[in-house]
């Protein structure tokens, strides 16, 4: 199972166990014909969420239990029912990087890893990309900040520490850290520096680049540019 599924079964089992709750509180005799019906049709909803989900669809089970607390949602809004659900935290997923030339790999990587949960991004400071890359990044660090806070996967978007590039996930404390492919750690050792410094966190690393026929680095994105640019030139 990947471990999308397994996120996916995980709230699945979650929502399957609030509305189990919710229900067993519902006096079905003490209401008319038409609203006891719509509360069946929910237990049917129910039925048909473990069923999918005992079979391996947790994305069907996901739907058919949303259905299900529809149908009870609607009777709350009519002053049919009082019920309050019970809803799971949703996971906490960070992701770290440049993020400068905002390119596809880039948007490959926050997409890929906001399906975990709500998405946290750290974001390079310019003296660390000056040191570590050796050149100026082409925006600044309040703009790339800026540029990642307005992507739509990105739930909050940080800027990282100048000297601890650790101190910024402690602070997240992400459930889930998210390695680009060309990223240069090792998830298990990363793992183990995370749990000394007290957080739990599991470490995944994206297996490859998106192929997709399109630059996916910011160094090619500049050597195109300046490729292109000299054949433009005259002589």
């Amino acid at each position: 199972m990947t471990r999308r599924a397994e996120d996916q079964r995980s709230r699945a089992e979650a929502y399957i166990a609030g509305l189990e709750e919710v229900l067993a509180k519902i006096d079905v005799g003490r209401l008319s014909p038409q609203h006891a019906r719509l509360v069946e049709l929910a237990r049917a909803y129910l039925d048909d969420s473990k069923y999918y989900l005992e079979k391996g669809d947790e994305e069907t089970a996901l739907v058919t239990v949303a259905y299900a607390e529809g149908l009870l949602d609607a009777l709350k809004f009519l002053g049919v029912l009082e019920l309050e659900w019970r809803r799971p935290r949703k996971r906490k997923v960070l992701v770290a990087g440049t993020f400068d030339l905002i390119h596809p790999g880039h948007i490959y990587l926050l997409r890929e890893a906001a399906k975990y949960g709500d998405l946290y991004v750290i974001v390079a400071r310019d003296s660390n990309v000056r040191r570590i890359k050796g050149r100026e990044p082409i925006f600044n660090e309040k703009c790339r900040l800026q540029l990642i806070s307005s992507i739509r996967y990105v739930k909050q978007a940080i800027l990282g520490d100048e000297t601890d590039f650790l101190k910024p996930v402690v602070a997240v404390a992400p459930d889930l850290l998210v390695l680009g492919p060309d990223q240069p750690f090792d998830p298990e050792e990363l793992r183990r520096e995370l749990e000394r410094r007290g957080l739990k966190t599991e470490v995944v690393k994206l297996g490859e680049r998106i192929k997709e026929g399109c630059p996916t680095s910011t160094s090619r994105i500049i050597e195109i540019i300046l490729e292109r640019r000299c054949r433009e030139e005259p002589d």
